[in-house]
C-alpha cells in the first residue's frame, strides 16, 4: 500500500522547510533508509530518509518549495500502484503569485521579469537585473559572501547545476592565480604606503541559522531564571590515560578531553535526574535516556549534535559518532537523528585557549555545562607548589528545577569521574 512522506520536524521550533532537492525521482526504487530529499531547516542542510521501500509514485511539492511541517511532500508504493486524493504539486512560483493576488488584488500584475521572489537570505546570489535566484547550497553562499564572490558567475557542478562549495573554492583559486600574474610592463612606483579604509557601514543580512539561535536564546534568557555554579577540575590522571589510550590508536580516532567530559556527564546525570529534565507546566520531567547535546561550531553559527544515550555507550565510541555528526554538521549534511532528542547540553571552548565562561540554556532542557581548556599552571598541594592539569567548568541551570546545592553536588560527582578517569571504563 502507498505510504505518504510527509515534511519531518526536526526541533520543537522547526515550522517549516525548504524542499531542495529530490535524492530520488519518480519511478525510482528506493528501500527504507535511503536518502529521499534533501530539506534546508532554520539550521542546516538535512537529508531525509523514506521509511518505506517501494517505487517513488509522486512527488508533491517541487524543488525550491517551502513546506510547513507534517505537510505531505511524497508517496512511495509498488510499481503501477494506484494514487489518489493527493495533494497538487506546489510551486514556488504559483505560492508567489498566489501571494501577490492576495496582498494587492486591484493593482496591476508585475512585469514577467520579476516572477520568482527572493529572500534575504539569497539577495547576495542575486544579479542585477536577473529574473532568477542562483542554485546553491548553504555552504557555498556562505563562503561566497564571505569572500564576495558573485555566484551567478559561476558554472555549478552539483545537480541540477546547483553551485557546491568545490566550485566556490575553485573559482577563488583562479581568482588568486590571475592576481599573482605580473603585468608586461613594470608598474609605477608607489608613493602612497597607506592601506586604504572603508568608512561605509556594511550591511550584512542574518542567515536563517543565526535567527533561529537569535529567538531561541532570547526566549531562553528572558524566561528561564538561570543560575550558575563553576568548579575546578585536576586533569592531571585524565590527560595521561588520554596519552597512553591515543598511543595505540590511528589518527582519525584518537580520543579528545571532550570526548571524556561527555561521558562523564553522562554517567553523573545518572545520578542526578533532576538535572537531566524538563519543566513542563507545574510538573518537572525526568528523563530516561541520557542524550547529550555538544555544541558544534558551523558556518554562520552553531548547532548542538546529540549522543544518544552516552552513559551506556564506551568513550571511543562517544568519538566516533561526535566527530562523524560535526563533519555532517559542517559540511550542511547533518541527519535528523543528530540533532534531535538532547536532554542535557555541554558547550567546550577550551580549543580556543578560554579560561571560564557561562553557557545560555538550551530549552527545554534544565542545564548545560560550559567548558574551558584543560592547561598547565602553577597549583599547591600539601604546601608545595608543582605544576599540574587544570580545567574550570561552569554549569547553567533552571532554578525552576533545580537550585544551587544540587548543582554544586552534580559538579562534585564530576570530578569524581574526571579526576578518576579509570571509572569511566568500569
Amino acid at each position: 500500500m502507498a505510504e505518504t512522506i510527509n515534511m519531518p520536524k526536526l526541533g520543537f521550533d522547526m515550522a517549516e522547510g525548504t524542499l531542495v532537492r529530490w535524492v530520488k525521482q519518480v519511478g525510482e526504487e528506493i528501500k527504507k533508509g535511503d536518502v529521499l530529499a534533501e530539506i534546508e531547516t532554520d539550521k542546516a542542510t538535512v537529508e531525509v530518509e523514506s521509511p518505506a521501500s517501494g517505487v517513488v509514485l509522486q512527488h508533491i511539492v517541487e524543488q525550491g518549495t517551502v513546506v510547513p511541517v507534517n505537510a505531505p511532500i511524497a508517496v512511495v508504493g509498488q510499481a503501477g500502484e494506484k494514487i489518489s486524493d493527493q495533494s497538487p504539486v506546489i510551486s514556488n512560483q504559483s505560492k508567489v503569485e498566489s501571494r501577490k493576488s492576495d496582498v494587492a488584488p486591484q493593482t496591476q500584475p508585475m512585469p514577467v521579469s520579476t516572477t520568482q521572489a527572493v529572500s534575504p537570505a539569497d539577495s547576495s546570489s542575486a544579479v542585477h537585473g536577473q529574473s532568477s535566484v542562483v542554485k546553491a547550497s548553504p555552504l557555498a553562499k556562505k563562503i561566497a559572501k564571505d569572500n564576495n564572490v558573485n555566484l551567478a558567475s559561476i558554472q555549478g557542478t552539483g545537480p541540477g547545476g546547483r553551485v557546491v562549495r568545490k566550485d566556490v573554492e575553485a573559482a577563488l583559486a583562479g581568482a588568486a592565480q590571475t592576481s599573482d600574474v605580473r603585468p608586461a610592463t613594470p608598474l609605477a612606483p608607489i608613493t602612497n604606503y597607506q592601506l586604504p579604509i572603508t568608512t561605509e557601514d556594511k550591511v550584512v543580512p542574518t542567515t536563517k541559522l543565526r535567527q533561529a539561535i537569535g529567538r531561541r536564546l532570547v526566549e531562553s534568557k528572558t524566561t528561564i531564571p538561570h543560575f550558575y555554579v563553576t568548579h575546578e577540575y585536576k586533569m592531571d590522571a585524565l590527560m595521561e590515560m588520554r596519552k597512553q589510550a591515543n598511543a595505540f590508536l590511528p589518527d582519525n580516532e584518537k580520543l579528545s578531553v571532550n570526548d571524556f567530559i561527555v561521558k562523564a556527564v553522562a554517567l553523573a546525570l545518572r545520578q542526578f535526574p533532576n538535572l537531566n529534565a524538563t519543566l513542563k507546566g507545574n510538573e518537572i520531567i525526568q528523563f530516561g535516556h541520557v542524550n547529550v547535546g555538544v555544541a558544534v561550531t558551523v558556518p554562520g553559527g552553531l548547532m548542538t549534535v546529540v549522543v544518544k544515550d552516552a552513559d551506556a555507550k564506551p568513550l571511543r565510541q562517544i568519538s566516533g559518532e561526535i566527530k562523524a555528526m560535526a563533519a555532517r554538521a559542517r559540511e550542511g549534511k547533518v541527519k535528523p537523528e543528530d540533532v534531535e532528542g538532547s536532554t542535557f547540553s555541554t558547550s567546550n571552548l577550551g580549543m580556543y585557549d578560554v579560561d571560564e565562561f557561562i553557557a545560555i540554556i538550551n530549552p527545554p532542557e534544565a542545564a548545560i555545562l560550559a567548558i574551558g581548556s584543560a592547561k598547565e599552571v602553577p597549583v599547591v598541594e600539601s604546601g608545595q607548589i608543582k605544576i599540574g592539569w587544570r580545567m574550570k567548568a561552569t554549569i547553567s541551570v533552571d532554578h525552576r528545577v533545580s537550585d544551587g546545592a544540587e548543582a554544586a553536588q552534580f559538579m562534585q560527582k564530576l570530578a569524581e569521574f574526571l579526576e578518576n578517569p579509570v571509572r569511566m571504563l568500569v
